[in-house]
């Protein structure tokens, strides 16, 4: 019997039977392709699904209305749903003691969801084409549920420090003097080679 810090030749390891080295990288090749498989959007839509299930107030479908809609009234492909989710947090509390923005917010989502499955036979959230839900919104803009939103999401959103170095905003400055000496005149990606 060998000793199990002996090490094992490679010409025995290829012998053996059962997973050789061209067995392995081929099945891992077909792994990474199954996976590469999975489309994004449906990685995406199960993250989107679970924070819009967070929306215990309103309730997840409104949830994921709201999460596809505050991405599409300011969208930043390169920022995380759970962004807009941290700016629509406020709302929801807001609302829970507020019964006539509860009601806003409630009857907003369906109008929107009714509006959509009567033009593209599914609701908001469903629809995969950003310029179809765009369509939708151009419809609703000058509404007090879209007006809300949008004024909401302005800060809510923006205002979140944990989105701002996503955006290269490195904060205020007033703190430590300004930004005058303090990369106030860094425009090094403007150089260019003489």
């Amino acid at each position: 019997m060998k000793d199990k810090h002996e090490r094992i030749p490679v010409a025995e390891v290829e012998a053996t039977p059962g997973l050789s080295r061209r067995r392995f990288l081929a099945a891992g090749s077909m792994v990474a392709l199954g996976v590469g498989a999975l489309s994004a959007t449906g990685l995406e839509a199960s993250a989107r699904e679970a924070l819009a299930r967070e929306f215990t107030l309103l309730g997840a479908e409104a949830g994921n209305t709201l999460l596809v809609l505050a991405r599409d009234i300011f969208p930043h492909d390169h920022i995380e749903d759970r962004y807009y989710r941290q700016a629509l947090a406020p709302l929801e509390a807001q609302a829970a003691d507020d019964a006539e923005l509860r009601q806003l917010l409630a009857e907003g989502t369906a109008a929107l969801d009714e509006l959509a499955r009567a033009r593209f036979l599914r609701p908001y959230a469903a629809i995969e084409r950003e310029s179809d839900r765009l369509v939708l919104l151009y419809l609703i803009e000058h509404g007090a549920f879209f007006l809300r939103l949008k004024g909401h999401l302005v800060t809510g959103f923006y205002d979140n420090k944990e989105v701002w170095p996503l955006f290269g905003y490195e904060g205020s400055s007033w703190e430590q003097g300004g930004y005058l000496n303090r990369g106030f005149n860094d425009i090094d990606w403007l150089e260019q080679d003489a």
